[in-house]
Order: C-alpha cells, then sequence, then structure tokens
C-alpha cells in the first residue's frame, strides 16, 4: 500500500512538473470554439492572435524575457466543455494567462473559472454585453467589441426621424443583449422600433419569422427596414431577401460581418449600417504590417475576427511588458485604463469594466464585380468619444 500511494504522489508530482511554466516561459491557453458553426471566426481568431504575437515582440515572441508558449483547446461552442478546457489549462497545464473564447454562452462559462484560479482571461470574440456586465468579474478583459458598442455604432449609422426598423435577433445571450442595446440606442436617434423577433442560430427556414417582420413593418409610413443581430453559417439577409419584401416597402440594413457573409451582400447594394473592421479601413501600422502579412502568407486579406485576435495578443504583450509579472494581481491595476495599439487604431480598457474601448465604422455597400464580396465603403468614422457604452457591471 506505502508502495503505491508513494507511485501515485510521484506521478502527480511529475505531471505537476510537466504542466508547469517554466520560469523563462509564459504559458497561454487560447480557448476556441474550433468545431461547430463558429469554426471560421475561431480560425480567424487563431491566425490573428499569432500575427498579433510576431508583430508585438517584434519577431521574437517573448516578452519580458519570457517565452510565449501557447495551449490551445477546442470548446466546441459548448458552454460545458469551455469551462473545462480553461480549468484543465490553468490545472493541468500550468497556463498563466488565457485568451478566449469564440460564443457568448461558453465564454459566460469561463467566467467563474479565472476569477476561482486568480487569473486573467482576455476575452475575445465573445461579445454578449452579459460578459463585462452582470456576469463580470475583475479577472476579465475584453479586447472583443461588446454588443452595446455594435448596437450604438449601427443605430447611429442608420436611425433617423422617419425610419421605421424591425430587428431580427439570433436567439442567445449575443442575440438578446444586442437587440437590447440596440433599442435602447435607437430610441435616441428618431427612429421607431415596431418588432423584434428571434430565432435559433441553426434555422435554415426564415419564412414564419420573415413574414412577421414583413407584417409588422408593411403599413408603417416612411423607410422601413429590418436589422439584424446574428452570427453563424447563415446568412439571414440572404433568406430574407428571397421572399419579396419588396412588395412591402421593406428594405434591409446591416452589421459588417466576416468576407463570406459579405460576399451574399453583393445583392443589397447600398445597405447601410456599422462594421467593427474591414480590412481596407483603418489607417495605421499595425493594420498595414496585418494586411501585408496576411496576404503574403494564406493569400487573402484578414478577416473580422483576425483583427480581434491581433488585438488580443497586442493587449496581452502590452500588458506583460509593463507589469513584469503573470501575477492578475500585478497585471489588473497595469491593465485598468491601459492603452494599446491594434489595427484597428487605440483601444482603451475601460477602468470599469475592463470592456475596451474602440473606434467602430459605418459604412455603405459598394459592390464591385470584380471583388468577389460587397465592399463596405467607409462614410463615417464612429470614435470612442461619439459612442456612450453603457456600463452594465453591477460590482
Amino acid at each position: 500500500m506505502r508502495f503505491r500511494l508513494g507511485t501515485i504522489a510521484v506521478a502527480a508530482a511529475f505531471a505537476a512538473a510537466v504542466g508547469a511554466a517554466r520560469a523563462d516561459e509564459v504559458k497561454v491557453a487560447l480557448i476556441r470554439g474550433l468545431t461547430g458553426p463558429l469554426e471560421a471566426y475561431a480560425k480567424q481568431t487563431e491566425a490573428g492572435f499569432r500575427l498579433g504575437l510576431e508583430y508585438a515582440t517584434k519577431g521574437t515572441m517573448a516578452v519580458d524575457g519570457k517565452t510565449i508558449v501557447i495551449v490551445t483547446k477546442d470548446d466546441q461552442g459548448k458552454p460545458d466543455l469551455a469551462k473545462s478546457a480553461l480549468t484543465e489549462a490553468f490545472e493541468d497545464d500550468g497556463a498563466d494567462i488565457a485568451v478566449g473564447t469564440t460564443s457568448s454562452p461558453a465564454t459566460i462559462a469561463m467566467l467563474p473559472v479565472a476569477e476561482e484560479h486568480k487569473k486573467i482571461l482576455i476575452v475575445e470574440p465573445a461579445v454578449a454585453d452579459q460578459i463585462t456586465g452582470d456576469k463580470w468579474n475583475r479577472y476579465i478583459f475584453r479586447t472583443a467589441r461588446n454588443s452595446s458598442q455594435d448596437a450604438i455604432s449601427n443605430a447611429i449609422a442608420i436611425g433617423a426621424p422617419g425610419v421605421n426598423i424591425a430587428v431580427l435577433g439570433v436567439d442567445n445571450a449575443f442575440g438578446h443583449d444586442g437587440v437590447a442595446a440596440f433599442k435602447a440606442a435607437l430610441a435616441k436617434t428618431g427612429a421607431t422600433l415596431v418588432a423584434e423577433e428571434y430565432a435559433p442560430a441553426n434555422t435554415t427556414d426564415f419564412t414564419g419569422v420573415g413574414q412577421r417582420l414583413f407584417d409588422a413593418l408593411k403599413d408603417k409610413p416612411g423607410k422601413k427596414l429590418i436589422w439584424t443581430v446574428w452570427a453563424g453559417a447563415t446568412n439571414p439577409l440572404d433568406k430574407l431577401a428571397d421572399l419579396g419584401p419588396e412588395r412591402y416597402g421593406v428594405g434591409f440594413a446591416g452589421a459588417g460581418n466576416i468576407l463570406p457573409i459579405l460576399a451574399q451582400y453583393k445583392r443589397f447594394p447600398g445597405l447601410e449600417g456599422a462594421a467593427y473592421y474591414y480590412y481596407a479601413i483603418p489607417k495605421n501600422p499595425a493594420n498595414d504590417w496585418l494586411v501585408a502579412e496576411h496576404e503574403k502568407r494564406f493569400h487573402a486579406p484578414p478577416d473580422f475576427f483576425t483583427a480581434g485576435g491581433f488585438a488580443a495578443a497586442e493587449a496581452l504583450v502590452t500588458a506583460l511588458d509593463k507589469a513584469k509579472s503573470t501575477d492578475a494581481e500585478k497585471l489588473i491595476p497595469v491593465m485598468e485604463g491601459m492603452e494599446f495599439d491594434t489595427p484597428k487604431g487605440k483601444m482603451i480598457f475601460r477602468k470599469e469594466d475592463h470592456q475596451a474601448l474602440q473606434s467602430m465604422y459605418a459604412f455603405k455597400i459598394k459592390v464591385d464585380p470584380n471583388v468577389a464580396w460587397a465592399i463596405p465603403e467607409l462614410t463615417r468614422e464612429i470614435k470612442i468619444e461619439d459612442m456612450d457604452i453603457p456600463i452594465r457591471n453591477k460590482r
């Protein structure tokens, strides 16, 4: 019995030694939903994160004299797997800090794990307001935009007196938070919200929900638009357009999206909205480098979430370089109010809720037959000071 207990103790000690970060390393866990409907988002985030580390460290992949080691986990977009993946990363792999994850429900499941282990989690690319709102804790910092930033920027871009808008949201935390924020922001523009509908992320038939939206708008005077808060493989605007909204004088507005979805926007010339990122819009050294390197290595421009992963990497390196430590108690005071460069320009972690404040971009869709996707042409940069982003943190 003594021999068996001794063997178990030695094995446990060996496992701990293997998992722990060496003194000359910083272990970073990258959690993403590589399997499932948000696979494209996850791949872009990882590509951007690795490129961002390279850029921020000037090619050394080291900060404060320590080599950055990335441990990757696939949560498949499932909250229970996300929670266990982050726990495993901290307890078994010895991760010092974590970045992730792709879906909002999965990210919400991870928040208490960071608090329990007293380690920093940089949220990218999940968007739901709850993450830096009522589910937040002091170990959470988010480089991704939140639902309010999406919604307020789109309300600024399309809202005006005489405009009637019906909203379709995906039926999860991301969709409900987005619609709530949009409603609040739209009320300040003079536009009228006449209806809101929700559908599951895996919806392919939008006939019923589409007809309800059309019926809500058809008898309204003035401009009539449908705006969506959506994440997933299916583009609801494309499906709704197949149902003949022009019969009712109904048009569309839309938030920015990844390039494969923008390809479907080619049927909507003149469509207006606001975007988090489009590679040709920002003009700064980080974006110039990202675009050039991404096109050289992948033979395509960087996409929506590539920029997000890059921003998370820049935040990570900036914080570690300033704090000279991976200890959360040393990182938190450094990161609160911290400014850092990204492909979108300057971001700032707001002290109250650790949300990254950042510019957004109002656009109008231009169709060029020589470009595979619709082009969101900049009509206005919506700057940090232009958006009154609510602080939803109750702590």
